[in-house]
């Protein structure tokens, strides 16, 4: 009995133990956020629901984002694909781009929007969600950014 007893509490206390998102599934949105046509979609009209602009005012060229980036400068695909790559703002504008295109985001954006129903949209100074931040609640924009403007190397989603 007792040993069946303390079987018992050991698959529990494994069925209770929190997982952290593995790497795989940081590779699986840096994949959506590098590759996903909703990226470069009209803001407001894209799945995705985070958008981030090269120039105040929500002007300039601009990035949807769906998921957490980790940092802009180092989004690993998955795969075979063994390299990294910079997130960069969308090209746009055929004969003339617009301000930003092509640009690496990181230490570059000025100002974003919050289309999310529900979640708050966080992007920090520093990589890995850390540093002075810029936050909009659902449905929120931020003509320019305060805390972040031109150095901004992170984003993420968060419940309040």
């Amino acid at each position: 009995m007792r040993r069946a007893l303390g079987v018992f509490v050991g698959v529990a206390a494994a069925l209770c133990v929190t997982v952290t998102p593995a790497a795989a599934d940081d590779n699986y949105y840096d994949d959506d956020n590098l590759w996903s046509m909703e990226a470069c979609e009209l803001p407001g009209r894209s799945k995705f629901k985070f958008s981030i602009f090269y120039n105040s005012g929500q002007n300039g060229a601009w990035r949807n984002i769906g998921y957490r980036v980790y940092n802009f400068d180092v989004l690993r695909p998955g795969g075979s694909d063994p390299g990294t790559y910079r997130l960069r703002f969308c090209y746009e504008g055929a004969s003339s781009p617009w301000p930003g295109s092509s640009q690496p985001i990181k230490n570059n954006a000025a100002s974003g929007e919050n289309h999310h129903p529900k979640y708050t949209a966080r992007v920090y100074y520093n990589s890995g969600y850390k540093g002075a931040q810029d936050v909009m609640d659902p449905y929120q924009h931020i003509a320019r950014f305060r805390n972040v403007y031109n150095q901004n190397a992170s984003f993420q989603w968060t419940n309040s």
